[in-house]
């Protein structure tokens, strides 16, 4: 597949204008080619999508500034709440507890088919306790916060003025005018030799060697931005959008923002699991825990379902906020010529 910008220069110029707080960049609205026929399934098929523009945050929501939304509002997240046993029918007592998930990594090989082997449901972990009970964010303050439900992104998002993403405009965004490209930077997964994301290197579970730099999440920020000056769009946490899941790409075509196909929350249960009716969202992005032997989902065509209800040590938020063409930024790129 041939690789193109999307944009002009006067469009990337206004891609690029940065809010005053230098904490957001404008994204113009554009086509591009959503989804991937190379990898998962579920990223099929490849289709060309319209949206609007956009202001997006450069970096995911950070545990200082979660913590902000908590000292204010007195919020207790999913993962701090006890679960209701008729929300939840044939659960263990022992899993009606205040929980969230946590990856333990294993100390030796492990069967790739049971996530059960890495994966712990953990009494006492939230975002204030990442690993459980006796951790602490002390020394996190600018670590992606984690153990979101969609719930608490959106109450959060809500206090602060914004919005969750959808699926097309996070992927929209994560491509940075690099139309079809494999990555967020382009065809080669480490250019040079150079890290563009923190994902895993080795054989997943069991062996991180590191090369990276980061053993789990790191700090925001710590790789290089992508074509529209956004950071860690892919890896170090996976990020929530508003879409509901299904197994493919809807089928159509959208011929303009917002008549793109979506997913309904009554197509997005799993039904590996008939008596559980708790619907899923789509989650993008990868994280740390992307490895070239499994989840080679640090892409931006990547998508995964989660579960409303479910918090994980992997998934963070980032924030956009929509505006109408009369409120978007007016740019000349200076090719225009004297008028």
């Amino acid at each position: 597949m041939q690789l193109t910008s999307s944009f002009s220069s006067s469009q990337h110029a206004e891609t690029m204008l940065e809010s005053a707080d230098d904490k957001t960049v404008w994204v113009a609205g554009g086509s591009f080619l959503m989804g991937s026929d190379q990898a998962y399934p579920e990223e099929s098929p490849t289709h060309r999508v319209m949206v609007d523009g956009f202001w997006i945050d450069k970096y995911t929501v950070t545990n200082e500034e979660f913590s902000k939304f908590i000292d204010v509002t007195g919020y207790v997240t999913t993962a701090e709440r006890v679960p209701k046993a008729e929300d939840y029918p044939g659960a263990l007592p022992e899993m009606l507890v205040a929980a969230s998930v946590v990856f333990l990594k294993p100390k030796e090989r492990v069967d790739l088919r049971n996530h059960f082997n890495w994966w712990t449901y953990v009494p006492g972990a939230d975002w204030r306790h990442p690993e459980g009970p006796e951790s602490s964010i002390k020394d996190r303050a600018q670590h992606p916060v984690v153990h979101i439900s969609f719930e608490d992104a959106e109450a959060y998002a809500k206090w602060v003025g914004k919005d969750l993403p959808t699926e097309a405009e996070w992927e929209f965004a994560a491509r940075g005018g690099m139309d079809g490209a494999t990555f967020a930077w382009g065809e080669e997964m480490t250019p040079g030799g150079k890290y563009m994301a923190n994902t895993w290197q080795g054989e997943f579970p069991w062996q991180n060697l590191r090369e990276d730099g980061y053993e789990g999440v790191a700090p925001v920020g710590q790789f290089s931005p992508n074509g529209y000056g956004l950071y860690d769009m892919i890896g170090n946490v996976w990020e929530w959008t508003t879409d509901w899941y299904t197994a493919n790409h809807p089928a159509g075509k959208g011929c303009c923002s917002g008549s793109v196909p979506k997913g309904d929350r009554e197509s997005s249960y799993d039904p590996a699991q008939p008596a559980i009716k708790i619907p899923r969202k789509v989650m993008k992005g990868g994280s740390y825990l992307c490895a070239p032997n499994y989840c080679r989902r640090y892409r931006p065509a990547a998508r995964m379902a989660q579960p409303v209800d479910t918090s994980t040590c992997h998934l963070g938020i980032r924030l956009i906020r929509r505006t109408s063409q009369e409120q978007a930024p007016v740019i000349h790129s200076g090719d225009e010529g004297d008028k």
